[in-house]
């Protein structure tokens, strides 16, 4: 079977140092595939060359059997590729409902309508709170956004990407400042999700990585080291080493 994404050969430096070094992947569909690493192994800048708003030196992104190197951010966007960040990039003084309903607006390119706000369109509204209630938010449709706590904004996200039809959603550290509770909800969440949807996850928390990946990368200094299935990486030996730990 074809992999949704294909990375052949990824290369980024700055100042001579090689954030991402030959980085060769392959993400199958419906699969969550994790990529794990130290700090500073390359793995945010990796996710921005998916995206697009980073170009690489050399090597290739092929999404569906297309190349998709040159190809800008928001036509990826447009391919069905979402990314979240570590720093959520809502819009924070909307209400929950709008922020998802701007993106199912966005997704129907034809049904843009200045008159009349994305959220007031029926097809849209409707769409829109599905979506949050998929993750769980759609009691706090009409709140403000910037009263929604951490987690929720994190929720909020998914439901976005959800919203917006994300055939590959690349997930930047979603657990990153959460608490206990809100980390067991969004690994429930993600766990709802895997087999439905496409996820490149990147995170910290091993707990949650090993909980929900079918596969796992480890990144180290900008090269893959090891790609296999959490057991497979809990045994590598190169893996303990060079990022695990011997525990």
């Amino acid at each position: 079977m074809q992999p949704l994404l294909k990375i052949s050969g990824l290369m980024k430096s700055f100042g001579g140092v090689n954030a991402t070094d030959d980085v060769n992947l392959e993400v199958k569909k419906q699969e969550l595939h994790a990529i794990i690493g130290p700090n500073g192994a390359g793995k945010t800048t990796l996710i921005s060359q998916l995206c697009g708003t980073l170009k690489p030196d050399a090597g290739t992104i092929e999404f569906e059997g297309r190349n998709i190197t040159t190809i800008p951010a928001y036509k990826r966007a447009g391919l069905g590729i979402t990314r979240s960040f570590q720093i959520t990039s809502l819009l924070l003084a909307m209400p929950v409902l709008n922020n998802v309903a701007l993106a199912v607006q966005a997704r129907d390119s034809h049904s843009f309508r200045f008159i009349r706000a994305a959220h007031k369109i029926s097809r849209i509204r409707d769409a829109a709170l599905a979506a949050l209630e998929q993750v769980g938010l759609q009691n706090r449709a009409s709140d403000n956004t910037a009263t929604l706590s951490h987690g929720e904004h994190r929720q909020l996200e998914i439901a976005v990407a959800l919203a917006s039809n994300a055939q590959l959603m690349l997930l930047d550290e979603p657990m990153a400042g959460l608490g206990p509770n809100e980390s067991e909800k969004m690994i429930e969440l993600l766990r709802e999700l895997k087999g439905t949807h496409t996820i490149l996850l990147i995170e910290h928390d091993m707990d949650a990585v090993f909980a929900l990946a079918d596969r796992i990368s480890v990144l180290v200094y900008g090269k893959i080291i090891a790609t296999g299935t959490p057991d497979e990486i809990r045994s590598n030996d190169a893996v303990r080493h060079a990022y695990l730990g011997e525990e």
